[in-house]
């Protein structure tokens, strides 16, 4: 079995410094590409794949699992040819723990080693950039609104000294702004509000249950929209989100559909898999059981 691992060296952490430390060892059973820049981890995949890499690994956080991800989506066969797997590193792998993948670095790689296989739904949004028709894959999760603004306003040069405190930042900053108003339409249903969120899975920013009823191969996403998106909102959701993980629930709009429209009044920023993406409008849909996953 052959498994090639793609790594972010800038991850941040100690799991990162001790995969920095494991590097060595691991050299010895798998090809090991590190990334430089943006784009490099999505390059290295759609290569791995057309080399018949049993398994495309990516270590690093959940953008790397996403371009990892694209990169096997380049090949028009790429999903049926090889299995995706995880190495959690980096502050937070949502995906990972959605996988239940053990967070420790030896035993992640024992799961790899394992090479035990689940399918699951495969998320996909489609959208036009400079005119053009573009597509993107993601796992776990889309964004649209207040969260996707906040990554796009992130300063880079803060999150590598600050870690998660540069999107704190970001978010008042996307507070401050005049906010979009959101419609997502499904099944012959219109919901709108300020921000919304789409999951494959249950988690949302790590260990936060945005979507309690979500599952990664029930052929639907779950859909979570804010009708309000301001301060004093915000702090009347966060004591229970906080404590409790929890949203609470009449405060928002569910649905849950196979495929989302998604428009906007002004212009509103959209991500996937925390990573900013482009602008709506956007349509977010499931491929059921595409995706073939590295799992405990």
């Amino acid at each position: 079995m052959r498994i090639c691992v793609i790594f972010n060296p800038a991850a941040r952490g100690n799991k990162a410094r001790r995969f920095r430390r494991f590097l060595n060892e691991l050299s010895q059973q798998c090809a090991l590409k590190a990334t430089t820049a943006p784009g490099d981890a999505r390059r290295f995949a759609h290569a791995a794949v057309a080399t018949g890499y049993d398994i495309i690994a990516a270590a690093g956080g959940d953008g790397t699992v996403n371009e990892v991800l694209n990169g096997i989506g380049d090949d028009p066969d790429g999903f049926a040819k090889t299995r995706l797997g995880v190495l959690p590193l980096g502050t937070v792998n949502v995906f990972a723990r959605e996988l239940k993948i053990p967070l420790k670095l030896e035993h992640a790689w024992k799961v790899l080693k394992r090479a035990h296989e689940a399918k699951i739904d495969l998320g996909r949004a489609d959208f036009s950039e400079n005119g053009q028709p573009q597509s993107r894959y993601f796992v776990q999760l889309g964004g649209a609104g207040l969260d996707a603004r906040a990554i796009e306003l992130v300063s880079w040069k803060l999150k590598k000294s600050a870690g998660p405190v540069a999107y704190l930042v970001a978010g008042f900053q996307a507070l401050a702004e005049k906010q979009p108003c959101i419609a997502v339409c499904a099944d012959g249903k219109k919901i709108e509000g300020e921000l919304a969120l789409f999951g494959n899975g249950k988690f949302y920013g790590g260990s936060f249950h945005i979507f309690p009823g979500a599952h990664l191969s029930n052929g639907r996403l779950d859909v979570c929209v804010f009708p309000r998106v301001n301060l004093p909102t915000m702090l009347s959701l966060a004591p229970g989100f906080l404590l409790r993980q929890k949203l609470a629930e009449h405060r928002v709009c569910r649905q849950r559909a196979e495929k989302l429209e998604v428009t906007s009044d002004i212009a509103a920023a959209f991500e996937l898999d925390g990573e900013w993406i482009g602008n709506l409008p956007a349509t977010f849909s499931v491929e059921r059981q595409k995706l073939r996953v590295v799992v405990p």
